[in-house]
């Protein structure tokens, strides 16, 4: 125990000096406590407020589709490029090494094959299993107009009151149904609803008219990157979203379907953090592409 009678005198309280308290950086994000944003900044960078998260949780639904035959082949090396990884619990307890120091972010919602209607999921992971793995935020599709809308956003707003007992944030994924028109004012429903009833964040597709998405949606929204395009086309769209105030972009398969996944993963980024325009970014990922290293 310290010696009273030899202790220094404290003298350093500068009461000139007003103690400062940082905003948070994220879009809506200033009033969580201090876990829920300290997840948060490491899926979203700090220095540019964005992120490039790699989705590869098409499994939970889908099976080993393309490109996803073998995760441990084709995904692992994608890793170091990516901000996060969007994945679900059996990929991360059996493939992703627990060595890694990526944020994961875990779906949580499933039930349905593409066999049956997709808009009939229900919670499938539990927030303490969540807890357990260590996750940074919990992934849960919502059917907006789906024939089991209101069970979706109830999957929704269960995991959102778990995740604030835990601090751990709830990314809402809109999903479209196969009747429905994706255009701005669906879009924007659909995100302002995740929003309204507790996402942390939202993930959704990139349509014409974006800003208005994003300008009345309180919280980030990153875009699904969707079905595969021409690399440049993909290049794009990121561009475009980014542009229109999006918070950065979830892309599988127009990663790992690329020609060299690497390579078009290094260009994303640069698009996402760096606002490179996307001509000169294809013209990176040809470089990438062709240069040895990556042949």
């Amino acid at each position: 125990m310290a010696d009273t009678d030899n202790m220094k005198e404290a003298k350093n309280y500068y009461p000139e000096i007003p103690q400062r308290s940082e905003l948070f950086f994220l879009k809506g994000s200033n009033s969580y406590d201090w876990g829920m944003k300290n997840r948060l900044a490491r899926i979203f960078s700090p220095v540019s407020g964005k992120t490039v998260m790699l989705a590869f949780d098409h499994g939970y639904f889908q099976g080993p589709t393309t490109g996803l035959e073998r995760v441990d082949i084709s995904i692992l090396p994608l890793v170091p490029q990516a901000d996060a990884l969007m994945l679900t619990r059996g990929i991360l307890r059996t493939i992703i090494p627990a060595s890694t120091q990526k944020p994961i972010v875990m779906r949580a919602s499933g039930g349905p094959s593409i066999l049956k209607e997709l808009s009939n999921e229900h919670q499938a992971v539990d927030m303490e299993d969540a807890v357990r793995m260590n996750v940074c935020a919990v992934a849960v599709q919502v059917f907006i107009g789906g024939e089991y809308e209101t069970q979706s956003i109830v999957n929704m707003t269960r995991l959102v009151d778990a995740g604030m007992r835990c601090g751990i944030p709830t990314l809402g994924v809109t999903a479209v149904g196969r009747e429905i028109t994706r255009d701005a004012r669906y879009i924007g429903l659909a995100v302002r609803m995740c929003a309204e009833l507790g996402a942390t964040f939202v993930k959704t597709y990139f349509v014409p008219g974006f800003e208005t998405v994003t300008a009345a949606c309180p919280v980030p929204i990153v875009i699904a990157g969707g079905k595969k395009l021409p690399e440049l086309d993909a290049l794009k769209m990121a561009h475009d979203a980014i542009s229109q105030g999006a918070s950065g972009v979830d892309m599988g398969r127009n990663i790992f379907q690329a020609e060299a996944p690497v390579a078009m993963l290094q260009a994303v980024r640069k698009v996402v953090h760096e606002n490179m325009p996307p001509e000169h970014a294809f013209e990176l990922y040809q470089d990438l592409k062709n240069a040895p290293a990556m042949a």
